[in-house]
């Protein structure tokens, strides 16, 4: 309901929260797995966030102008589901492998990443344009909403 009041238009609000699920479902995945602190969050986090798009959240947020704002709400489609895709796989690698301890889950989360980040490539090419980009997703649904 939130996110219909700030303006989102429905397909982008299914998209993030199916992206909320997935997201703490790997979370759990790595409570589970023996990340215990916020910090190690913010690593594997950091981990997956290059693999996918070749910069941590924190650049991310930079880029997008964004102080203390959700980066997520922000996104594009393309964003979101890139940002599914990876979270997804890494929580499917982490069960296929059994992992456990930061170091390897770390390793996972590379991995994870580096297939939504593959993919990011190979659709940049398609496109002809990247994917990650300074637009504020809500910002510039409004505004092509307003030109119409």
């Amino acid at each position: 309901m939130l996110y219909k009041l700030k303006g989102y238009p429905e397909d982008w609000i299914e998209k993030r929260m199916r992206g909320i699920a997935l997201r703490e479902e790997l979370t759990d995945e790595w409570k589970k797995r023996g990340a215990e602190k916020d910090r190690e969050y913010e690593i594997l986090t950091a981990e997956i966030s290059k693999a996918t798009f070749g910069i941590t959240p924190s650049e991310y947020k930079k880029l997008k102008g964004l102080k203390r704002e959700n980066l997520r709400d922000h996104m594009g489609d393309f964003e979101l589901i890139l940002t599914m895709l990876r979270e997804r796989t890494t929580t499917e690698i982490h069960r296929n492998e059994n992992s456990t301890g930061i170091a390897k889950l770390k390793h996972d989360a590379r991995r994870g990443g580096k297939v939504a980040g593959n993919s990011r490539k190979e659709l940049e090419k398609e496109l002809g344009r990247p994917v990650v980009s300074k637009n504020n997703y809500l910002s510039k649904f409004r505004k092509n909403k307003l030109l119409k």
